[in-house]
């Protein structure tokens, strides 16, 4: 039965309605897939986005305390090496008071006699030339020529004095030509005293150092 053109519009409408219905789903389906992979997306990004943020600001606070550890060190080091310096001025300025007060050993000659007598030997047996040189004070050329009376003419040497002005006591001894010299100065003797008994001075000032392993 062949069908009329009425029927036949009207399945042509049908299937229209069909297809379209077919295309609204399909299109709904597709729209609902890329919504979902589009919040998956978004969701990813976003994660990656505030790793990366948290990297960043762990690195920076990372960054901000190794500055601080710096600074700190720094400026302990700083307090440090003022403490250090105040030490040192505190010992430079009480062995600079020491030397102030050399001029007084001479001031008792029965002492400073026996005094000489020893810094005479000892150069001698130190410098152990035939001919020397001694330099003095002019005060104590007649103290020096008693003390190598007893001690370098008994040994046949050849003995010269000098004076001189520029410390407080004591002598220095030359060898013939001058290039050798032993200092046996008030001064010279305080200044070895001091550099040998250096380690006990800071203790009987500073006391003992807690993080000092060994005593030099």
């Amino acid at each position: 039965m062949a069908l009329s053109d009425a029927d036949v519009q009207k399945q042509i409408k049908h299937m229209m309605a069909f297809i379209e219905q077919e295309a609204n789903e399909k299109a709904e389906e597709i729209d609902a897939k890329a919504e979902e992979e589009f919040n998956i997306e978004k969701g990813r990004l976003v994660q990656t986005q505030r790793l990366k943020i948290m990297e960043y600001y762990e690195k920076k606070e990372k960054q901000i305390e190794q500055q601080k550890k710096i600074q700190m060190s720094n400026l302990m080091n700083q307090a440090r090496l003022k403490v250090l310096k105040a030490r040192d001025d505190m010992i430079m300025d009480m062995l600079n008071e020491a030397r102030q007060r050399l001029a007084n050993i001479a001031r008792d000659p029965a002492r400073y006699s026996v005094l000489m007598d020893g810094l005479v030997l000892q150069g001698l047996y130190q410098l152990l030339e035939p001919k020397v040189a001694i330099r003095c004070r002019k005060q104590d050329v007649a103290l020096v020529q008693v003390s190598v009376l007893r001690t370098a003419r008994l040994a046949g040497l050849h003995v010269g004095l000098q004076q001189l002005h520029y410390f407080s006591g004591g002598i220095e001894i030359y060898n013939a030509d001058g290039k050798i010299k032993v200092s046996n100065t008030l001064e010279s003797r305080l200044d070895l005293m001091a550099q040998q008994m250096m380690p006990e001075i800071r203790v009987a000032l500073f006391g003992r150092n807690q993080n000092r392993k060994f005593l030099d």
